[in-house]
């Protein structure tokens, strides 16, 4: 029986601007910061503007969990927004949302007088769950080491910030890894940028309308295209599924940045346009068990050109959309590739048995390790299964190299054990890390 009582957090190390590709644009007005928690992982991103702007949200899907979107929703002309905050960690990563505010109370960059209350937006997305062997969340702390943290010009694609444990897919059991994305572009003085976080149900789609990351089922086409998955519906979901299509657990938050004065109205549309358009990179989109949110903003820098010089609001809102389908490209990361089963020698098998033991990983997951026969089994036996290590009955491990074993199946899976006597399970950006006891 596992322990009962939630591991602490309090002592977890901060590690802020790390992990992803760099993406660097020229727009000293927007500052980013991120914060993680590798022990999860999971993490937050805070994007923070030097002065308040004007802002608007569009809200999808089923399950969405925000901050301060009702006063946005009133539509106000004025600009009164000063951050806004991604989040993993559920509904407990909300907190995150408000701390960005008092951080800018504590900092004395804002007061308690009535036009000087800081005002920080902002979504979470689900990354607990079969995903991790932990329930490590994004708190407060973390969300104010990631605002200390900001910087301009710069943010980073793929398993960074609040898409440090993301995921895609699920909707034809792809299970494929994701993060966050950024892109930028600028149509001489107008600046545009979009950012997203992407743990979507459906899968994301190229401009070829192939998939871009995907576990597939065995006899699957090579060069998987997401229409052929649509088109096969129902079929294309089944096998093996058990998914529950009524979890929450699935969630896009998003961010449009222009630096054009815009009417409330429009900046509005605006969000409602880029949103409905990035159903063409995630497929399906907005679904019950999404959560998906789009927040919009204008930072009032350049005025907007009068009659023909400047985009139109339905051309800015194109212009933006293919921007936040670049943004929705950037965030796949590298995906694990497969764990091949190699063959070892007898002198190595007999050392096998060391490796037996108990491993801790947190209260709600410990795997044992047996050996018998000259081979190793693993067998779950906390609260929780450990991804295809169930606590039903053990499951043989196949050697993939020194120290290392795998189970064959459609999602990579890799376990090391490591020369301090611990182990670590999916060794890299994801990794889950158990204590020998």
């Amino acid at each position: 029986m596992a322990d009962t009582a939630p591991d602490p957090q309090d002592k977890l190390a901060t590690v802020v601007n790390s992990g992803g590709k760099t993406m660097k644009f020229d727009w000293p007005m927007l500052k980013i910061g991120t914060a993680e928690y590798s022990e999860g992982p999971t993490g937050v991103t805070v994007f923070r503007f030097d002065h308040k702007v004007l802002a608007a949200v569009d809200v999808r899907g089923g399950g969405p969990g925000t901050v301060n979107t009702d006063w946005l929703r009133l539509s106000y002309d004025t600009p009164d927004l000063d951050a806004v905050v991604f989040s993993g960690g559920s509904w407990y990563g909300l907190e995150n949302v408000t701390a960005v505010g008092t951080a800018l109370k504590d900092d004395g960059v804002r007061t308690g007088m009535w036009d000087s209350i800081a005002l920080s937006v902002g979504a979470i997305i689900y990354d607990f769950g079969d995903r991790r062997l932990n329930e490590i969340y994004p708190d407060k702390r973390l969300a104010q080491a990631a605002f200390h943290a900001v910087e301009a010009g710069t943010f980073r694609n793929g398993a960074s910030g609040a898409g440090r444990m993301t995921r895609t897919g699920d909707f034809f059991k792809c299970k494929a890894h994701s993060g966050q994305g950024g892109a930028f572009r600028q149509i001489g003085d107008l600046k545009i940028a979009a950012f997203t976080v992407v743990n979507a149900l459906g899968v994301v789609t190229d401009r070829e309308g192939k998939v871009v990351a995907c576990n597939p089922e065995a006899g699957w086409p090579k060069n998987l295209r997401t229409a052929d998955l649509m088109a096969g519906l129902p079929g294309s979901r089944r096998g093996n599924w058990k998914g529950d299509l009524n979890a929450k657990r699935n969630t896009t938050v998003s961010l449009v940045v222009v630096n054009q004065k815009m009417p409330v109205a429009e900046l509005q549309r605006l969000a409602v346009q880029v949103h409905t358009s990035m159903a063409r990179g995630l497929q399906p989109f907005a679904t019950l068990a999404d959560g998906d949110v789009l927040y919009a903003v204008s930072t009032g820098e350049i005025d907007a050109p009068e009659g023909s010089a400047g985009l139109s609001s339905p051309e800015m809102g194109a212009v933006a959309s293919e921007v936040m389908w670049d943004a929705i490209l950037a965030s796949v990361p590298e995906q694990p590739k497969p764990v091949p089963v190699v063959t070892v020698g007898k002198d190595e098998m007999r050392g096998w048995g060391a490796h037996a033991g108990d491993y801790r990983f947190s209260s709600y997951v410990s795997i044992r390790i047996t050996e018998k026969g000259g081979k190793l089994f693993a067998h779950a036996t906390g609260e929780r299964d450990a991804f295809a290590i169930s606590r039903a009955t053990p499951v043989e491990l196949k050697s993939a190299g020194p120290a290392m074993f795998t189970i064959p199946g459609r999602y990579p899976l890799l376990l090391k054990f490591e020369r301090g006597g611990d182990l670590t399970v999916n060794p890299g950006s994801w990794q889950q890390s158990g204590k020998r006891q």
